[in-house]
């Protein structure tokens, strides 16, 4: 809103100082410390709310070190998260963005799916909470919606560089014009390979001149199983304090760097990489979710004073995932959410295993003392602040490589 505020004023009464609003980087810069204001200021009021409306999770005791105490600990703090982020983002944010629309439909649809699984726990003291089906099918909707959006929505579009002997036409003002015109396209970005972009229509081909037409029934169930997978490897890596939250802050700064170069037509021609219109307004967006996950992190880390459940998890899973496959680098989510990944897929092994051998040597086995792997390393008498702090730096090791693959190929 205060974009279109100052932007009216710059227009009409040239107000000094008012067309610093313009900028990408002024409004992220705001958006990231109001955030982080709300989340640890206000998120200090929730919490001793929570406390006092008695809504604390209840643990099953699992038989790992300080668990039992941490029964009673205010839940649902992914509400802190939640209104520290759409609050600057509805302030600083162009809102007519559709891609900005995106993500607040991914933050309010999957922060209710999570609010109604803690609620349920929480109220109607039911461990299990909402029913894993009905997960599942939140996850599948907002999946169907987000790639619906992106996939019809004009809105959405990529520019693709020209050749060599075309890039030395010049535009009426002198300058190169290195891109050619605005084109729907559901291409992606292949990680470590020089010519490294895939279009998912190639699958389509066969329907001959309406294959593009038709690539929405590829795309879609693409991005129906990022989303799934990626909210339930963030659902599954909140079982400490502090490591989801931890975790997810270096994945979604990764992100917002490759939404700052893929908006920007001088980064993208620089570093090579697919030019996406209008995208770069997705930085605020991650900003102020930054911002929201840094002050929840103040009241998250060991011995945590809040804990943000499904509420936040989910809802931090499907950002992500969203974001990445708006910037069309969702294949490289196995590496920069290397932890969400071999979180859950260290759940897929131990079952998988465990069935297995119950079925070949009639005793199940298992691979780990306990999965998701974090437990694991609880049972292995490892302190959980040092479990989180390790796993963050290799969170941050993941991210590293992820950003060098802008130009190792």
């Amino acid at each position: 809103m205060l974009y279109y505020l100052f932007d009216y004023l710059k227009a009409n009464y040239d107000l000094i100082g008012a067309g610093v609003f313009q900028y990408i980087s002024f409004r992220a810069s705001m958006a990231f410390i109001f955030s982080m204001l709300l989340s640890t200021i206000y998120g200090k009021r929730m919490i001793n709310f929570l406390r006092k409306k008695q809504i604390g999770e209840s643990v099953r005791d699992l038989g790992l070190e300080g668990q039992v105490q941490k029964a009673g600990t205010p839940t649902m703090g992914g509400l802190i998260i939640i209104f520290a982020t759409l609050i600057p983002v509805l302030l600083f944010a162009k809102v007519d963005n559709i891609y900005i629309i995106i993500l607040l439909v991914t933050t309010l649809w999957m922060g209710s799916i999570g609010f109604l699984d803690d609620y349920i726990k929480v109220f109607k003291k039911d461990k299990e909470g909402l029913k894993g089906k009905f997960k599942v099918l939140g996850q599948v909707g907002l999946g169907v919606i987000v790639g619906g959006m992106l996939f019809f929505n004009p809105n959405v579009t990529m520019k693709e560089k020209l050749p060599a002997a075309e890039i030395q036409m010049v535009t009426d003002s002198g300058i190169p014009k290195v891109f050619g015109e605005e084109t729907k396209a559901i291409k992606t970005t292949l990680p470590f390979l020089k010519n490294n972009e895939l279009d998912y229509s190639v699958v389509t081909e066969w329907m001959g001149d309406t294959s593009k037409k038709w690539g929405w029934l590829i795309f879609i169930p693409i991005v129906i199983f990022i989303v799934t997978a990626v909210s339930n490897g963030a659902n599954l890596t909140d079982g400490i304090d502090g490591l989801a939250a931890g975790t997810s802050v270096i994945i979604v700064l990764t992100l917002g760097v490759f939404a700052w170069v893929s908006g920007n037509i001088i980064f993208a021609n620089y570093l090579d990489v697919m030019y996406i219109p209008h995208s770069g307004e997705m930085v605020v967006f991650i900003s102020a979710f930054s911002g929201g996950l840094v002050g929840f992190l103040w009241y998250n880390t060991y011995p945590a004073q809040v804990f943000m459940g499904d509420t936040g998890s989910l809802t931090i899973g499907a950002i992500i995932a969203v974001i990445a496959v708006a910037t069309r680098k969702e294949l490289l989510i196995p590496v920069l959410a290397g932890i969400f990944f071999i979180e859950n897929f260290s759940v897929v092994l131990q079952v998988g295993y465990f069935k297995y051998t119950r079925k070949k040597y009639g005793e199940g086995r298992r691979i780990f003392k306990m999965a998701p792997l974090h437990h694991h390393y609880q049972k292995s008498g490892y302190h959980e602040s040092k479990i989180v702090a390790r796993f963050i730096i290799i969170g941050l090791l993941l991210a590293v490589v992820t950003v060098v693959t802008l130009k190792l190929r």
